[in-house]
């Protein structure tokens, strides 16, 4: 993947009021503008709620990455909602969830995929780079702090 401003768009970029796991991803998928767009998000959905069924992907330290393999969509598409309230996900270390990331990829991308899963991973890892996030007042200025830090983390 070249061009990494292209994962996520503002549009994708919502702000939760759900706190119960499987409606805050209802919230976001019906919210973000790529998600809501595909054929069949409900589908999509049930993808998600699948594989949150087999293992939570909350990650702990107020992060989820939830993921799923779809072929509604031809190139790798990421959500972000964020919870100042927090989710209660399920998550590893028992804490609420703040920022849930949902990634949308095609079948044949998977090595792309697991690039952009180890790079938000390595990003989030920071409490300093999760506060910036959620300290952010807009999808805006969101997008681009993940940009630029997404595009050097995947150059390294």
């Amino acid at each position: 993947m070249s061009d990494y401003r292209e994962l996520l768009q503002e549009a994708d970029i919502c702000e939760l009021k759900c706190t119960k796991k499987f409606e805050a991803l209802h919230e976001l998928i019906t919210l973000a503008d790529s998600l809501i767009s595909l054929p069949d998000s409900g589908e999509f959905e049930h993808q998600i709620r699948i594989r949150e069924q087999k293992q939570s992907t909350g990650i702990g330290k107020g992060i989820a990455i939830a993921h799923a393999t779809t072929d509604q969509v031809r190139t790798i598409r990421v959500a972000l909602g964020i919870s100042h309230s927090g989710i209660d996900f399920e998550s590893i270390d028992g804490q609420p969830v703040h920022l849930l990331f949902l990634v949308a990829n095609p079948p044949d991308t998977q090595v792309e995929y697991l690039s952009v899963l180890s790079a938000l991973v390595r990003l989030l890892r920071s409490a300093q780079f999760r506060k910036s996030i959620i300290c952010c007042s807009t999808p805006k200025k969101i997008k681009s702090l993940l940009d630029s830090s997404l595009s050097f983390e995947m150059s390294a």
